[in-house]
C-alpha cells in the first residue's frame, strides 16, 4: 500500500491545540508549525482497531497481559535490538507524566536534576514544580552540529550533586542522535557518580539514513540498572491524544520506588482504546513508518536546499533525528522579540521559539516539517518574502 502523506487535512475547530492560534495570542492566518503532532492521519490500521473497538461497544475496565508486553519486545528488539522483560514495563498516561514522576521517586525537594540545554521544555518544568533544583549542561554548536561538554557535565554534576539526569535522545529541538560512545561517556560519568539516568527517547523511530538510535539502557547491563527509559507510540504515529507510554526499568529497587510514587497519586492506568492502537501499530504499522521516513526526508532536504539557495543567513542544523527542523536565525542579528514579531507578522507562521527551550535557544526557531510538502512549500516562500 502506498500511503498518501500530501493530503491537507482540515483540522480546525477539531479541538486541536495546534490548529488553535487565537489561544496563544497569534494572529489566525498563521500557518501553525510549532508543536511536535504531525498533519498526517494515523496509519490505518490503528484507525482500524479503533473502529472494531467502539463497534465492540463496551467501554469498561481493561488491563493488559503478556501479549501486550510481547508486542513492545518484539518491536523493540526487531527496531532497536534491545531485549525487554515482561516485568520491567510500567505503563502510563504519558512521557511527561513519567519524567515528572521519576524526578519525584529518585530525590528530594531542593536536590539537584541536570538537563542538556536547549532541550525539550517541559524537562525544566517537571524540575522546577516538583520543587527540585535545574542545573544546566549547555550542548555546544560546532560546524553545524552539536555535542556534549563532557567536563562541563561531570563539573555540575560534583558541584551541584546531581541526582538525576534526564537525557533526550534523540535530542528535541537540535536534532542529535547521539553515538555509542557519547552515550558510554556519559553513562560511565553518571556510574561514577551515582546518578539515576531518565532517558526520554520518544522520537527513537524517527532517524535518518547514517544515524542509528541506540538505546541508553541497551548498551549495558550497568546502564540498564540505573535508567528509567521512557517509551511510547504517540510521536511515532501520531496518536498523542490516546495518553500512552511505555516505561521500562529493569533495577527492581528502582522500579519499586517509581510504582510507589505512581500509586500515591491514583493515575489511571491506559485505557482500551490506547492499548488497541498501540498493539495494532507495533505490529501492522512498520509499513506506514517506513513510507513516512522516507518522506520526512525529502521534506527536511527540501528545507535544506530552498534556504541556501533563497536565504543563506539562515540555517538548518541538519539533523539526524525526529521531524523538527533547529533553524538558527542569528546572522539576521534581530532580538528574539524582533525574529518572532516578523515571523508571525510577516512571514505568516507559528513557529516554536528557540528561547522556550533554554540556554542556547537565543536567535533560534523549531519548525515541524510533518506536515503536507506542499505546506511546507508555502510556509517557505512566505518567510522568504518576509525576510528579502
Amino acid at each position: 500500500m502506498t500511503y498518501d502523506f500530501d493530503k491537507i487535512i482540515d483540522r480546525r475547530d477539531t479541538y486541536s491545540m495546534k490548529y488553535n492560534p487565537a489561544a496563544r495570542g497569534k494572529p489566525d492566518d498563521v500557518i501553525p508549525l510549532w508543536v511536535a503532532d504531525m498533519d498526517f492521519t494515523a496509519p490505518p490500521c490503528v484507525l482500524d482497531a479503533i473502529m472494531k473497538q467502539t463497534q465492540h461497544g463496551i467501554f469498561g475496565y481493561f488491563h493488559t497481559d503478556e501479549s501486550y508486553s510481547g508486542t513492545l519486545q518484539n518491536w523493540f528488539l526487531r527496531r532497536h535490538n534491545w531485549h525487554i522483560e515482561h516485568d520491567w514495563l510500567i505503563k502510563l498516561p504519558g512521557v511527561v507524566s513519567a519524567i515528572h514522576l521519576a524526578i519525584m521517586a529518585f530525590t528530594e525537594p531542593d536536590e539537584s536534576v541536570i538537563i542538556q540545554q536547549p532541550v525539550y521544555y517541559p524537562f525544566m518544568s517537571a524540575v522546577s514544580s516538583t520543587g527540585r533544583r535545574l542545573v544546566v549542561n549547555q550542548l555546544a554548536l560546532k560546524n553545524g552540529r552539536y555535542e556534549i561538554d563532557f567536563n562541563d557535565f561531570e563539573q555540575q554534576i560534583i558541584s551541584s550533586n546531581v541526582k538525576v539526569f534526564v537525557l533526550c535522545n534523540p535530542h528535541n529541538p537540535v536534532g542529535r542522535v547521539f553515538t555509542r560512545e557519547e552515550l558510554m561517556r556519559l553513562g560511565d560519568i553518571c556510574l561514577r557518580h551515582n546518578v539515576i539516568v531518565i532517558a526520554d527517547e520518544i522520537h527513537q523511530d524517527f532517524i535518518y539514513d547514517g544515524h542509528q538510535h541506540l538505546v541508553f539502557a541497551g548498551l549495558d547491563s550497568r546502564l540498564s540498572d540505573i535508567t528509567v527509559t521512557c517509551t511510547a507510540p504517540t510521536k511515532t504515529f501520531n496518536i498523542a491524544a490516546l495518553s500512552v507510554a511505555n516505561i521500562f526499568i529493569s533495577n527492581k529497587s528502582l522500579r519499586k520506588q517509581f510504582s510507589q510514587e505512581y500509586a500515591k497519586f491514583g493515575v489511571p492506568q491506559i485505557g482500551v482504546m490506547e492499548i488497541v492502537s498501540c498493539v495494532a501499530a507495533y505490529e501492522h504499522g512498520e509499513k506506514w513508518l517506513s513510507q513516512l521516513l522516507h518522506y520526512l526526508s525529502e521534506n527536511m532536504n527540501s528545507i535544506d536546499e530552498f534556504l541556501k539557495n533563497n536565504l543563506p543567513e539562515i540555517e538548518l542544523i541538519k539533523p539526524e533525528g525526529t521531524y523538527l527542523a533547529w533553524l538558527d536565525f542569528r546572522a539576521l542579528g534581530l532580538s528574539d522579540k524582533a525574529l518572532d514579531d516578523t515571523i508571525t507578522h510577516k512571514a505568516k507562521l507559528w513557529l516554536h521559539r528557540g528561547t522556550t527551550f533554554g540556554a542556547g535557544g537565543e536567535g533560534f526557531m523549531r519548525l515541524n516539517t510533518a506536515c503536507p510538502r506542499s505546506v511546507l512549500q508555502k510556509a517557505l516562500e512566505q518567510l522568504k518574502r518576509a525576510f528579502n
